[in-house]
């Protein structure tokens, strides 16, 4: 019998970029397993998980890649942006240095991945209110130029982290839905394979979370 994850109606890859230590680690198993860990070191390489979810009555399997942020990391992780369909921009709120880097991340990003793919800028580490260092009102505004949209998160205490995905994946599958009803109607033709070409190895229960080695390609 198949494995529920399997039964799916599209397939989305979404990348996390952003400075190393501003949780894009712990937001991926907040999101993936509901899990929190205060040790997380560095990823080295890239991390991947899956979950699958509900969205307007399609089920969506997401498949989360956890980029390195490292610089040293970078000539590596960019290859990882093919076939993406959405990225989490994340830097901490606690840190400005990580936001100001956002707008290089943004660069890389459109340089890299797909002109299509669908952006969200997340201030993570909410919980760090008393140490805040990047006003709220500024990041919205950078993402309002830059035509992204914008949420701040907590993955300790998983403060919007449910929300940031599931908002992501929505997008992602209006403009694909969309796009299919588009072409659709301009070919005359049936719907063909839902399945977005996404370009990564197939993903079973057992690589879960697994890391791969940092010189391994997609």
């Amino acid at each position: 019998m198949g494995n529920r994850d399997d039964e799916y109606d599209f397939l989305f890859k979404v990348v996390l970029i952003g400075d190393s230590g501003v949780g894009k680690s712990n937001l991926l198993s907040r999101f993936t397993r509901n899990e929190f860990n205060l040790e997380s070191k560095s990823t080295i390489g890239v991390e991947f998980a899956t979950r699958s979810l509900q969205v307007d009555g399609k089920m969506i399997k997401a498949q989360i890649w956890d980029t390195a942020g490292q610089e040293r990391y970078r000539a590596i992780t960019s290859a990882y942006y093919r076939g993406a369909v959405g990225a989490l921009l994340v830097y901490d709120i606690a840190k400005h240095l990580t936001y100001e880097n956002v707008e290089r991340w943004l660069k890389e990003l459109r340089d890299h991945a797909d002109n299509n793919i669908v952006i969200m800028l997340v201030g993570n580490k909410s919980d760090l209110r008393h140490l805040r260092a990047v006003p709220t009102d500024e990041a919205h505004a950078f993402s309002e130029k830059n035509t992204i949209s914008f949420i701040e998160t907590s993955a300790l205490d998983s403060t919007n982290v449910e929300e940031a995905f599931k908002n992501i994946l929505a997008e992602i599958y209006r403009i694909v839905s969309q796009k299919q009803m588009a072409d659709r109607f301009a070919h005359d033709e049936s719907p063909g394979n839902n399945v977005v070409d996404i370009s990564v190895p197939p993903t079973t229960d057992s690589q879960k979370g697994n890391k791969l080695p940092c010189c391994q390609g997609p």
